[in-house]
């Protein structure tokens, strides 16, 4: 037959029953006659749990050692899902991801895959056994235990798909593929049969939670065909690939963000290089800029406004007042109470108009536009964060019917 590589999410494997599932669905794909590497999450809220720990031991812990204590959540999962397996009669060997052969850079919390040494992969997948492999972590080049941030298991399934050449990448979630909207907060969300890359990486990129950014990019780079599909409802999910059908759909998905932090400054020198010396500063500071608006010059000055994530907020205004040109004097102001709504859609290129029945949605429910970004395709506005529901919602119908 293939080879199949799959990946549960946290909540798949959240408890013992869950457990069970997930290894029944692993041995039956195994049964067909495939190889199987399955990829796994930490189990639940493990994750999250393990970061309160640490809270309560140091607000303050270094990075390194928040990997060293977050990795071992996905210990766990392996192992507890091995056993299932082996309850069940099946060949299975657990991985950590150095045992996999996970080489990464050393930025701990947000590490980048750097290599695959898949030799033991292979030597175990030629031995007939389902390979258990932990998500979302790897080894530095001082053998240290690095992470690969949230959604890092997506990006290590991806990973080893493309380094094995794998026939499918299935992610495994408690949605059976990817909506139009979150379809648990509306209700009409239809479900696509197929995503291109472009359109899964905006929609990820945006605020959707069904794969992560990252996973995506790569699955785009090495033409790894993924299928998001349900780990507790048995039926078909979607394919992203590199050309979906259109289905005549306009607008693939709408989404919102509230993870934004708005950041202006009143006041700068209306002069040639302000703009370089500030996003320079911010990139050293590795941090990402979304929408960037920048007032027309008066009086000798200007404004410019931009959205970074709510935790690097702290970490931009410091760089800010860091810059010579920044005095005390001159305002800072953050918002963290903003939220981002897209909409995506390929077919957007080629429509004219769709911008204006975006506003004219928002319009018509009384929500206001602070912050305007596009792109071939995508549109997205910055609103208040109480509106982000309403605003979603009232987009969708707009593009996709109530």
């Amino acid at each position: 037959m293939g080879l199949i590589v799959q990946k549960f999410g946290g909540s798949s494997v959240a408890n013992a029953e869950r457990v069970m599932n997930v290894a029944k669905i692993v041995t039956d794909t195994y049964k067909q006659g495939n190889d199987v590497v399955v990829v796994v999450s930490a189990q639940g809220d493990t994750t999250d749990d393990l970061i309160a720990k640490a809270k309560e031991i140091n607000e303050n812990a270094t990075k390194r050692e928040m990997d060293m204590l977050l990795a071992s959540g996905e210990q766990i999962s392996i192992a507890l899902l091995a056993m299932a397996i082996q309850s069940m009669g099946f060949p299975v060997i657990s991985l950590l991801g150095w045992q996999a052969g996970f080489s990464t850079n050393s930025v701990y919390s947000a590490a980048r895959i750097r290599k695959i040494n898949t030799d033991r992969l292979k030597m175990e997948l030629g031995n007939k056994k389902i390979v258990v492999v932990a998500g979302f972590q790897g080894l530095n080049d001082k053998e240290d235990i690095t992470t690969l941030g949230r959604g890092g298991s997506d990006t290590s399934a991806v990973a080893i798909a493309s380094a094995l050449q794998a026939d499918k990448c299935q992610i495994f979630t408690d949605v059976d593929g990817v909506y139009t909207a979150d379809p648990r907060k509306v209700k009409n969300a239809k479900k696509l049969q197929e995503i291109t890359y472009d359109e899964m990486l905006e929609l990820a990129t945006l605020g959707a939670q069904v794969l992560n950014n990252r996973s995506v990019e790569m699955a785009k780079k090495y033409n790894v065909e993924l299928e998001v599909i349900s780990s507790l409802n048995p039926i078909p999910g979607t394919i992203v690939k590199e050309v979906a059908k259109m289905e005549k759909m306009l607008v693939r998905g709408v989404t919102k963000d509230t993870d934004v932090a708005r950041i202006s400054i009143v006041g700068l020198t209306d002069v040639p290089g302000i703009a370089f010396k500030i996003f320079s500063k911010l990139a050293a500071k590795d941090i990402n800029v979304d929408i960037i608006l920048q007032s027309v010059g008066r009086n000798n000055t200007k404004d410019i406004a931009f959205t970074v994530s709510k935790d690097n907020a702290p970490v931009a205004i410091q760089a800010l007042r860091d810059l010579p040109f920044v005095d005390e004097d001159l305002p800072i102001e953050c918002d963290t109470d903003v939220a981002k709504v897209s909409v995506v859609g390929a077919g957007m290129e080629t429509h004219p108009g769709t911008a204006s029945k975006m506003f004219e949605a928002l319009y018509n429910n009384d929500i206001n536009i602070q912050m305007i970004s596009t792109s071939e395709i995508k549109i997205s506005v910055l609103i208040d964060a109480k509106d982000a529901d309403k605003a979603v919602i009232a987009v969708h119908d707009a593009f996709l019917g109530a």
